[in-house]
This record gives C-alpha cells, structure tokens and sequence, in this order.
C-alpha cells in the first residue's frame, strides 16, 4: 500500500504552481509602451506590433503561449487604463483589432469559391465517367466484327 508522503506532494506542488499560476508581469504595460513610442517615433505597425508581441511572449511565462489576440487585448487594456500616459497612441490601436466583419466575409469568400472551385472538379469528374461509359457502350455496340466500313 503507498505511503503519503508530504515532502514530495510539496516540491510537486512547488514546481507545478508556479508554471500554471504565473502572473503576467505588467508585460501589457510596458508592451504597450514599446507599441506607441514606436508608433509615435515613426516606424510602421507591423515593426511596432512585432516589437511589443515578441517582448510579451518573452515576459508571460510560464506553460502557455500568449495568442496575438491576448496580446492586442493586453496593449489595448493598458492604453486605455493609463490615458493620461498614452494619450497620443489611442488613434493607432485601431489597427490592433482589425474589422472583424470584413475579415469574416473574405473568409466566406474564400470557401465559396473553395467550394465552387470543387463542385467543378466533381462535376468534371462526373462527365468524364459518363462520357467513359458511353464510349465503352458504343464500342461494344459497334466491335470490329460486326461493322465493315467496305460492305455496302
């Protein structure tokens, strides 16, 4: 029968804590610092954006990877906390969250035609047998025994 016993259950318990638990070290804050004087200094989103996302993910932590979402959300949360401090990057946050509806719709769009792209291919498909077995009927309608092209 297993014995219980409390020094393993505690250094278990030690070293899963804090990977599952870990809190995010005002990562937003200063990731949203890095987005908007970068934004402010002149560079473009996505040099700004890849900027704040990559020191985010570094400073997170722990067993789970920040999404591009999460991080967005956590620049966005910051920006708007802290108005006062970042008053000058609230006019770049839109392109943080980009239209979702016209994102949803070209996707659509993209397995429509998908979707057309294989209904042809089975349509094609299908007239290829059709035209297969007409041809096999009629040549066995028309073997080389019974038709002579000279018999007049």
């Amino acid at each position: 029968m297993p014995t219980f016993k409390p020094k393993k259950l505690i250094s278990t318990l030690g070293l899963i804590i804090p990977l599952v638990c870990t809190t995010k070290v005002d990562a937003g804050s200063f990731g949203a610092e890095i987005f908007c004087t970068m934004r402010d200094g002149g560079n473009d989103h996505e040099s700004s954006w890849d900027a704040a996302y990559t020191y985010i993910k570094k400073q997170k932590g722990g067993i789970f990877k920040v999404s591009p979402k999460q991080a967005a959300a956590q620049i966005t949360e910051s920006v708007i906390r802290d108005r006062e401090t970042f008053s000058y990057c609230v006019k770049y946050l839109d392109k943080l969250h980009p239209n979702r509806k016209l994102i949803r719709d070209l996707e659509n769009e993209e397995k429509r035609k998908e979707k057309e792209a294989k209904d042809r291919e089975n349509k094609k498909i299908k007239l290829e047998r059709e035209l297969e077995e007409t041809n096999k009927e009629i040549s066995e309608e028309f073997s080389d025994e019974t038709f002579d092209r000279y018999s007049y």
